[in-house]
């Protein structure tokens, strides 16, 4: 490929955010399409050689509409909303950019922690309504502080390490759990272990075969009384019916989740009805940050597939 890719980004970016990519999509032809305007997106689609892919699923019958597309990069590490087969049978590279998202991710886990143990959303919201005063004297009983408790991640990637030293730094005891753990480290768990012991799990796994519905009724009773659980990594990881009743009915006391089973969150979703969650809308990696690193990685390589150079961060090899 000798001319300048069409690169077709699923993000409508505001005119301020446009100005500050402007330098770092330089030379590419970049048309930009939010991610709900299925009309726009299957007008452009059919004369991309590059996707840039945010969260809304690629399928088979969208790569069927995408004759020139040799490249889809995902802005993130999941890949989970890619259908991986199809891409290999057209003949369409995968890549991915882990660690990209990393820093706000894990600043994402630690403000649904504290919100939760603080009780920020019901708090706020007594506030407004004019309930905040005078102030409930049995509030102690219900909130806390990280300092002094034991924080347990599940997965250790890039996100779960890049928070760890700001747990330590709180005063928290880190243990952690992954597969390819090992018992010569003090700090690691096996996983039943690390949901027995933590007082708040925070979960940072990609979702795979293995990994759906890891955390279900079963592993949830394991968990301590007045456990909280975070989730910013893959909905479907948790078993939500089961996340209900133990909120409901223990033994967590509380959740923090900025992903949902099925996204968009249905509006009659019970978890949403839950005064001891917190939720964010799937906007964990959502930083002007992490987009400018996001896009610098992929115009990098929309760049190479033009020159012909090799690709970086390939997930699954192409062969248009």
């Amino acid at each position: 490929m000798t001319d300048s890719p069409r690169v077709l980004c699923h993000l409508a970016p505001t005119p301020a955010t446009l100005d500050r990519l402007a330098p770092r999509i330089a030379g590419l032809d970049v048309r930009w399409c939010a991610e709900a305007d299925e009309e726009r997106f299957a007008a452009l689609l059919p004369d991309a050689d590059v996707l840039w892919h945010v969260l809304r699923p690629i399928t088979e019958d969208d790569l069927a509409r995408a004759p020139r597309l040799k490249l889809i990069h995902k802005l993130g590490s999941g890949l989970n909303t890619i259908d991986l087969a199809a891409a290999r049978a057209a003949g369409v590279a995968v890549a991915n950019m882990v660690g990209a998202n990393a820093p706000a991710v894990a600043e994402a886990a630690l403000t649904l922690m504290l919100a939760a143990l603080r009780r920020v959303v019901p708090l706020d919201a007594a506030t407004r309504a004019g309930r905040g005063w005078p102030l409930d004297t049995a509030l102690p009983d219900r909130v806390g502080e990280i300092g002094g408790r034991v924080v347990g991640l599940v997965g250790h990637g890039a996100v779960a390490r890049r928070l760890e030293p700001a747990l330590t730094a709180l005063g928290a005891t880190v243990v952690w759990h992954s597969r390819s753990g090992s018992a010569a480290d003090p700090t690691w768990r096996p996983l039943d272990a690390l949901l027995a012991e933590a007082d708040i799990v925070s979960l940072h796994l990609p979702l795979t075969p293995d990994t759906e519905r890891l955390i279900d009724a079963t592993r949830l009773a394991r968990m301590k009384p007045g456990a909280i659980l975070v989730n910013t990594s893959r909905g479907a990881i948790v078993d939500e019916p089961a996340l209900v009743r133990a909120l409901r009915d223990g033994p967590l006391a509380a959740a923090g989740l900025d992903v949902f089973a099925t996204e968009p969150v249905a509006p009659n979703n019970p978890l949403l009805t839950l005064d001891n969650v917190v939720v964010t809308p799937h906007a964990a990696w959502l930083t002007a940050e992490t987009l400018d690193r996001c896009i610098a990685i992929a115009a990098d390589n929309a760049h190479r597939l033009a020159s012909g150079r090799p690709l970086r961060n390939i997930a699954q090899e192409g062969t248009r």
